[in-house]
């Protein structure tokens, strides 16, 4: 018993296969075949010990002495193809009655079944098939548990899911061509909900049967099983439950009763293979199904698809003004203007400046923000002949100043920033905060407040470094600055060489190219650590020249005793 209970397959879940070829060449050997009844088992453990167990090569000829029929009646092995039709003992005895039959499909059956008993009878017993058309598919579908809970009651979700392969066939063309007067619901019913949460998969259903009713009493509906289901979709996914047997043993069914009998069944796939010259002509139709695609795709994005010169770097950048947060009055806009370092060119159409609307405030936690959400686009190109001599080229910088304007039309500057546009590609949020220049005393806030106007820069670029500015160092002595609030910009970076294709000399120089502008964030990076070290450096200066002498003198001293102590 343990010998053989050790061959059975136990794996009944499903597999999942993926084919190309048409469905219908699909072919499945199915073997049925009655091993025993668990009454015989109990005789056997009954039996004296002397007594020859039970063994696999035994077991049908036991049985067949055990219940004094044919071995023959009690195997069946059929072939069977996709959606073909087998006729069961039940079906044949319903479908020759003709007053029984009220559909199309029965109506067609009866003549079937007229067909296959005036040409000797049918070759099948026990093994039998139910199509994507039978009344047995739906209920079958229809009648498919969620859980394991004997009491469970089907949902509204689940009764819509089982309707999917019906509803395949229920495809209703669109309702004209013009835009629907509702196109978002703002208020959904819940049967709004409940008809729009369902997948619609196109799929077909075949179920291979098997009737285990003892010899003489085929044809009750008590004794059929599920052998294999087996469906399709659209895509060519086909999903078998079970599995083919292959080289794993049988499958197992076990009936209930008092004999409580055993059969098992096996799953081959029968298909016939395609032959190497089949299989060549295919292989020559996919690529030249392929190479018409190609084609067509090529066609479709046309000859005129621009690409840059050999040696130049073109930057697209779909750039957004998102919002201005922080700030001290309401309507606020943006001006901003793009500075091109050496070596930069762009279009003689593309804009390098432009202005916002004018947008009002609202409170957003403790801040007041303005959404602009302004889109613009940049389109520029770098190309350096000798980029190994000179000065470090340099990335753009966008300069932009932030102004509000009042109920009669009069604009206060708000706050000035540059963004320097990102070096790598991809997309970049940047939250860049602004200051604006003050003068000293209460004057220039009261003109501010009253009658508007403030203290204005001539050349936006003083922001950063001026661009008429030639000098070694910049020094911003005396001018007075007051923080303010901050712009977010979103910034879609795109960069197009032709060194990104060609492995030649070209990339190598490109890549330097784009080295050499990385290593200029690297170094403005540097910079900006650099001129922070000197701003504490002055602050430490100016609070040794506010204490009292004889301290300084104190603290020298000390320091040159150590100095001596190391030394």
């Amino acid at each position: 018993m343990a010998e053989a209970a050790g061959l059975w397959n136990q794996d009944t879940g499903l597999a999942v296969y993926r084919s190309r070829d048409p469905v219908g060449n699909l072919r499945v050997r199915v073997g049925l075949r009655r091993v025993t009844s668990s009454s015989l088992f109990l005789h056997q453990l009954q039996a004296p010990s002397g007594q020859q167990p039970i063994s696999l090569a035994t077991l049908g000829t036991q049985n067949a002495a055990a219940g004094g029929h044919c071995p023959e009646e009690e195997k069946e092995e059929a072939m069977v193809g996709w959606q073909e039709k087998l006729f069961s003992q039940f079906e044949v005895d319903l479908y020759q009655n003709e007053s029984a039959c009220q559909t199309p499909l029965d109506r067609q059956y009866h003549q079937d079944v007229l067909k296959l008993e005036g040409s000797g009878g049918r070759k099948n017993r026990r093994i039998f098939t139910y199509t994507d058309h039978d009344r047995f598919t739906n209920l079958e579908e229809h009648g498919q548990r969620v859980t394991t809970s004997a009491d469970e009651t089907p949902s509204y979700l689940a009764e819509r899911m089982a309707n999917v392969r019906r509803r395949r066939q229920e495809r209703r063309p669109m309702e004209g061509t013009g835009l629907k007067s509702r196109i978002i619901t703002w208020e959904p019913s819940e049967e709004f909900i409940k008809n729009n949460h369902v997948l619609n998969t196109p799929v077909q259903t075949m179920y291979i049967m098997g009737d285990l009713g003892p010899s003489g009493k085929l044809g009750c509906r008590e004794y059929e099983h599920v052998l294999c289901t087996i469906k399709v979709d659209s895509n060519g996914v086909i999903t078998v439950k079970p599995d083919f047997t292959g080289t794993k043993g049988p499958y197992r069914i076990e009936l209930e009763g008092e004999k409580r009998e055993v059969w098992s069944f096996t799953l081959e796939n029968a298909s016939p293979q395609v032959e190497e010259e089949e299989a060549a002509r295919e292989q020559r139709v996919f690529k030249d199904l392929y190479s018409r695609h190609k084609e067509y795709l090529s066609g479709l994005v046309g000859s005129d698809f621009e690409m840059t010169l050999p040696g130049a770097l073109r930057l697209f950048v779909n750039g957004e003004i998102v919002s201005a947060q922080g700030y001290e009055y309401d309507n606020l806009y943006v001006h901003f203007f793009m500075e091109l370092p050496s070596c930069w060119s762009c279009p003689p159409s593309q804009p390098l400046s432009g202005v916002t609307q004018t947008c009002a405030t609202k409170t957003c936690g403790r801040e007041r923000v303005a959404f602009f959400s302004f889109p613009f686009t940049l389109e520029v190109f770098f190309s350096q002949e000798d980029e190994l001599e000179g000065p470090l080229p340099q990335w753009p910088v966008l300069y932009f100043e932030v102004l509000s304007l009042d109920f009669w039309q009069r604009y206060r500057v708000e706050g000035y920033g540059f963004v320097v546009l990102p070096a790598t590609p991809g997309l970049h949020t940047l939250t860049v905060p602004t200051w604006r220049p003050v003068e000293l005393g209460t004057f220039s806030e009261l003109q501010r407040f009253f009658i508007g106007g403030s203290p204005e820069l001539e050349d936006l670029t003083y922001t950063r470094v001026p661009s008429t500015f030639t000098g070694d160092r910049l020094s911003r002595f005396g001018f007075r600055t007051k923080t303010t609030g901050s712009v977010t910009f979103r910034l879609n970076c795109l960069q197009q060489s032709k060194a990104f294709l060609e492995s030649s000399s070209m990339r190598k120089r490109m890549r330097s190219v784009l080295d050499r502008l990385g290593g200029f964030g690297q170094h403005g990076s540097l910079y900006n650590v650099l001129e922070a070290f000197q701003r504490a450096r002055r602050r430490m200066q100016e609070a040794r020249e506010s204490l009292p002498q004889d301290l300084i003198r104190t603290s020298a001293s000390s320091t040159a005793h150590l100095a001596g102590g190391e030394s």
